[in-house]
C-alpha cells in the first residue's frame, strides 16, 4: 500500500529537485554567484515550484486511485508511467532550456508570447546561429534524459498487488488525503490568492525575480489565460473607466497651431528602423555615444526632431502596429497575430489610400512572419514586398534575410520609379540591426549592437544623400522611428524611461524649416499627427492624438510589457506591477499619485474593452 503512496511523493520530490536545480543553472549564467540570493531565488520561488509538480504528479494520483478499484497489471502500470515521464521529461527540458536561451533577448520568463513566433521557424530561429540551434537542442536532450531516467527510477519495482478490501479503503483514505494535499500544492494554499506568477516577485532586481519564477507555470498560466479581452483588468465600472478615459485627453480631432510642411499633400515615405531607440541617437540623448549614429544626429538639427516622444512597446509585431495604426500594444497579446482584429485597425496606409495615395511595404525579411503581411494588406497597403522579392543570394546577406545595404537600394529604385501626378505612401522595416547583429561593417568592432546600429545609420544616410539629388526629394516627406527600443546599455529595463524614449524624425524637401518639439507624446500619435498636418480625417484612430493640434491638452505617454505597464505625464511616472493580484503599483517617481495610477488602469481597461469588441 505504502509503495502506491511514496511513488507519488518520489515522483513530486524528483520533479521539486529539477525545478531547483533549474534555478541554480539560471542564476550562474546571469552571473549571480550569492548563494544568499540562491537560497532567496528558491524560497520565493517554491510556491511556484510546488504549484508546477502538483500539476504534473496529479495525472499520476489519479491513476494509483482508480488502480485501487479497477486491477490494472503492474507491467501496464509501468508501462503508462514509463510514457508519462518521456513527456513530461521532454516538455520541461524543452521549457527549460528555452527559458535560459530566450531570457537573453526578452528580458522576462518564457510565456505565452512564445506561440506567437513559432509558427514561423524560420524567423523564429534568425536571431541565433545554426550551431548555437544544434547546441541548444543537445542541451534539450541532455536535460530531458537525465530527468526521465531520474523519474523512472522511482517506479515501484516490484508488483504492485491486488490488495485486501480493508488495506484497499485504508489506501484509498491515504490517497484522499494526498490528494488534497497536492490540491492545496497546486492552488498555493489556504489563502484567498491562488498562486500566480506574481508569487514569486520578491527583489527589486528583476533578475532575482525572474530566477524564482517556475518557467513552466509562467508559460501554462499564460496560455491559460482568458481571451475574453473586455473581462480582463476591469478595475472601475464602465461609465467610471470611461469617464476617467475620457479625462486624459484622447480625442481625434485636428485643430493645428502651425504646419510642419511646405507642401500641401506630399508624398510619405515611413521608414521604422528596427530596435534603434533613443540611447542610440545622440541628437536626443545626451548619454548616448555620438559616433555611433551621425546621420540620425544631423537628422534632429535638420528636420523636425520630436525630442519626448516614446515607444508603446518592446517587439516589431507590436511596435509596428502602434506605430502604422495608431493602436496600443498590450501586455500579453500580439494583436498583430489575431488576424480578425487586426484587419479592423485603422492604418496610416488606408487612410491615404483613402485620400488617393498608391501604397507600398518594404521588408528584407520574412514578411509573414508574426501575420505581418496579413495585417499590412487588411489594413490598406496595396503591395507588401518581403525576402521573397530578392534573389536567393541577397535572402543570405543576413540571419533574417536580406541586409539594408540591399533593401535601402531596393526602396531607392521604387520610390524615384513612381508617376508623376500621383501622392505615394511607401513604409519600410529595417532588419540588419536585430540580433544578431551580424552586418558587414565594422565601426565598433567590440560592441555588435552599437555596430549593428552604425551600419543601419549609415544605410539610411547613404540612402537620404541619394534620394537629395532627385526630384522626387522636394515633395517628399521621410518619418523616421524605430518599431521599439532594446536594453542598451544594459541594465536599462523596460521601466526605463532612457530605454523607452525613441527617436521621432520628419525630413525631406516637404519640411517647411528644422524644428525641435519637446511635446510629451508616444509612438502612437504619429498617425494622428501626420494625418491632421496633411488636412485628412483621423476620426477611427481612437488612441492616436494629434499633439500638434489645440485639442492635445493632457500630454502623456504609456509603454506595456507583459510584467507591467508604465504611464508618464507632466507629473512624473507611475509603474504597475502585472504580476501581482490585485496589480501594484511597483514604482512612482518623482512622487506617488493617485491621478496616474488612475489614469493607468483606466487606460488599461479601456484598451482591453476595445480589442475585446473588435
Amino acid at each position: 500500500m505504502l509503495s502506491r503512496l511514496t511513488f507519488l511523493l518520489r515522483h513530486f520530490g524528483v520533479l521539486l529537485a529539477f525545478f531547483l536545480i533549474m534555478k541554480v543553472a539560471f542564476l550562474l549564467i546571469g552571473e549571480h554567484f550569492n548563494p544568499l540570493q540562491w537560497a532567496a531565488v528558491w524560497w520565493h520561488g517554491l510556491t511556484l515550484d510546488i504549484a508546477t509538480a502538483g500539476y504534473l504528479t496529479a495525472p499520476l494520483w489519479l491513476l494509483l486511485l482508480v488502480s485501487l478499484f479497477v486491477p490494472i497489471p503492474s507491467l501496464l502500470l509501468r508501462r503508462i508511467y514509463t510514457t508519462y515521464a518521456v513527456v513530461v521529461g521532454a516538455l520541461l527540458a524543452l521549457i527549460g532550456v528555452a527559458n535560459q536561451c530566450l531570457y537573453a533577448f526578452w528580458g522576462f520568463p518564457i510565456d505565452g508570447t512564445i506561440f506567437t513566433y513559432l509558427d514561423s521557424p524560420k524567423g523564429a530561429a534568425a536571431s541565433v546561429s545554426p550551431l548555437y540551434l544544434v547546441g541548444a537542442a543537445l542541451l534539450v536532450a541532455a536535460v530531458a534524459a537525465a530527468l526521465v531516467v531520474a523519474l523512472r527510477r522511482q517506479c515501484p519495482r516490484r508488483p504492485l498487488e491486488n490488495l485486501p478490501w480493508r488495506q484497499r479503503l485504508a489506501a484509498t483514505g491515504g490517497a484522499i488525503v494526498l490528494g488534497g494535499l497536492l490540491f492545496l500544492g497546486i492552488r498555493g494554499g489556504v489563502g484567498k490568492s491562488t498562486a500566480n506568477v506574481g508569487t514569486a516577485y520578491f527583489s527589486q532586481e528583476q533578475f532575482l525575480n525572474h530566477a524564482a519564477v517556475n518557467p513552466a507555470f509562467s508559460l501554462l498560466s499564460s496560455m491559460a489565460k482568458s481571451k475574453d479581452f473586455a473581462a480582463q483588468y476591469n478595475f472601475f465600472d464602465p461609465a467610471d473607466g470611461a469617464r476617467r478615459f475620457a479625462d486624459m485627453g484622447y480625442n481625434t480631432q485636428s485643430i493645428p497651431a502651425d504646419t510642419l510642411l511646405a507642401v500641401e499633400h506630399p508624398n510619405v515615405l515611413l521608414i521604422l528602423m528596427e530596435g534603434c531607440g533613443g540611447t542610440f541617437v545622440h541628437g536626443i540623448d545626451s548619454l548616448a555615444d555620438a559616433r555611433i549614429t551621425p546621420t540620425l544626429n544631423r537628422l534632429c538639427d535638420e528636420g523636425v526632431c520630436f525630442t519626448q516622444c516614446y515607444a508603446n512597446s518592446f517587439r516589431t509585431d507590436r511596435g509596428t502596429i502602434c506605430a502604422l495604426s495608431g493602436y496600443p500594444s498590450f501586455p500579453d497579446v500580439s494583436v498583430m497575430k489575431l488576424p480578425r482584429q487586426a484587419a479592423t485597425l485603422p492604418s496610416i496606409a488606408g487612410a491615404l489610400r483613402r485620400e488617393g495615395y498608391a501604397t507600398e511595404f518594404l521588408y528584407g525579411g520574412d514578411i509573414n512572419f508574426t501575420n505581418t503581411n496579413g495585417y499590412l494588406l487588411a489594413t490598406g497597403y496595396q503591395r507588401t514586398y518581403g525576402d521573397t522579392s530578392f534573389s536567393a543570394d541577397e535572402r543570405r546577406t543576413h540571419a533574417w534575410g536580406v541586409t539594408d545595404s540591399i533593401v535601402f537600394d531596393r526602396l531607392y529604385d521604387m520610390v524615384t520609379a513612381y508617376p508623376a501626378g500621383r501622392p505615394w505612401h511607401t513604409a519600410m522595416l529595417t532588419l540588419a540591426s536585430h540580433e544578431p547583429w551580424e552586418v558587414p561593417y565594422n565601426a565598433f568592432p567590440d560592441d555588435k549592437m552599437a555596430n549593428g546600429m552604425a551600419y543601419l545609420d549609415h544605410c539610411l544616410g547613404r540612402f537620404l544623400d541619394r534620394l537629395r539629388q532627385t526630384a522626387v526629394w522636394d515633395s517628399t516627406l521621410v518619418v523616421i522611428l524605430p518599431d521599439h527600443g532594446i536594453e542598451y546599455p544594459a541594465g536599462e529595463g523596460h521601466a526605463s524611461l532612457r530605454r523607452t524614449r525613441i527617436p521621432l524624425i520628419w525630413t525631406g524637401g516637404a519640411i517647411r524649416a528644422p524644428r525641435r518639439i519637446a511635446t510629451l507624446c508616444n509612438q502612437t500619435d504619429l498617425a494622428a499627427t501626420l494625418l491632421g498636418q496633411l488636412g485628412f480625417r483621423h476620426n477611427d484612430f481612437r488612441f492616436s492624438r494629434d499633439v500638434l493640434s489645440r485639442t492635445y491638452t493632457h500630454p502623456s505617454a504609456v509603454y506595456s510589457w507583459p510584467e507591467g505597464l508604465w504611464y508618464l505625464d507632466g507629473s512624473g511616472q507611475t509603474v504597475l506591477n502585472l504580476m501581482t493580484k490585485p496589480v501594484s503599483i511597483s514604482m512612482e517617481q518623482p512622487a506617488p499619485s493617485a491621478t496616474r495610477a488612475d489614469n493607468a488602469k483606466a487606460f488599461l481597461q479601456t484598451i482591453y474593452d476595445d480589442l475585446g469588441a473588435r
